[in-house]
């Protein structure tokens, strides 16, 4: 290509944990080196990449850590979780990135992770119905004792016990939007915003402060690709096309669709969400907010899915 085409890269879990795996530190090094390979392919094909991953697995285990730790150090609020594993994720995919690229002879393009804050709005309505759960199951008796001494929300599980839910705001703003576009300008892969960034609010000074609360790393996604500047925002998944009438007979792949037309899908409710949902509302967005195009593709199909051979393309009309 004659112009270097800016990406932003959301990749789902599998690009760090594979089902069936305990989340060991050589487990998800092996994943994150494997997604990274999808990576240098991209750069290899002359596009500008910057990266956004999730880190519910990850947060979870420091969860639990910080429980079963608790009598002996102070356990972080959820914000400090977060950006501890926006970090330890981060290391994983600069390492791996620079080494394949030494493997190729790539130079000019400098892996870097920017711990990232996600600015929310306080008065969300989010935060009046908490609904993300997170961190380890008790039981109902201890669930409720931490309710009245604390004021957390908790929620009956799937009749696996009781856990604590979260709110989940619309993300509004990258708070490090300019040094990421500036580093991308300059060449950098950057990995940025993980796990839906740190969710902060604006407090009356005008300051920033952390809230416990979990932001769609999608939809955060969205708001990174336009905030750099990036002409295509990419979500890479563990299935290869976006589906309506999923697991039914008349199951159809979509290829390539108008963002009028997979609008009025979504308002039918063909998009559960738990899963698909939040992809494709990211993917809307950033084309009904100006983007080029948007991809939901396979991880293994990351550059055929940008060349258009791979994936669901949503287009403007």
């Amino acid at each position: 290509m004659s112009v270097s085409q800016r990406v932003v890269v959301a990749l789902g879990g599998n690009a760090i944990l594979q089902r069936g795996q305990k989340g060991t530190a050589e487990e998800q090094m092996r994943n994150v080196h494997a997604t990274c390979e999808q990576v240098v392919g991209m750069l290899r094909a002359g596009y500008e990449v910057v990266l956004t991953h999730g880190n519910g697995p990850q947060v979870g285990a420091v969860l639990i850590q910080n429980e079963l730790g608790s009598r002996q150090v102070p356990p972080m609020p959820m914000d400090v979780c977060g950006a501890e594993t926006q970090g330890f994720i981060g290391y994983m995919f600069c390492q791996s990135l620079r080494n394949i690229m030494a493997e190729f002879g790539i130079s000019g393009h400098p892996p870097v992770c920017v711990v990232t804050q996600v600015e929310v709005d306080a008065r969300d309505p989010a935060f009046s119905h908490p609904t993300k759960p997170v961190g380890p199951f008790f039981t109902e008796a201890e669930a409720r004792r931490r309710m009245e001494l604390s004021g957390e929300s908790w929620i009956e599980d799937a009749g696996r016990g009781w856990r604590r839910v979260v709110p989940s705001p619309d993300p509004k703003g990258i708070v490090e939007s300019d040094v990421i576009r500036g580093l991308v300008d300059h060449g950098a892969v950057v990995i940025a915003s993980g796990g839906g960034g740190i969710p902060v609010v604006r407090r009356d000074d005008g300051l920033l402060q952390g809230v416990e609360a979990v932001i769609d790393k999608d939809l955060a996604g969205e708001r990174l690709a336009q905030q750099v500047n990036a002409q295509a925002f990419v979500i890479l998944t563990d299935v290869p096309n976006v589906c309506v009438h999923y697991g039914k007979p008349d199951e159809k792949t979509l290829g390539e669709v108008t963002a009028g037309e997979l609008r009025r899908l979504a308002a039918e409710e063909h998009f559960r969400a738990g899963s698909m949902g939040p992809k494709v509302e990211a993917a809307l967005r950033f084309v009904e907010n100006g983007g080029t195009f948007a991809l939901i593709a396979n991880l293994e199909q990351a550059v055929e899915a940008l060349k258009g051979s791979a994936g669901t393309r949503i287009v403007k009309g």
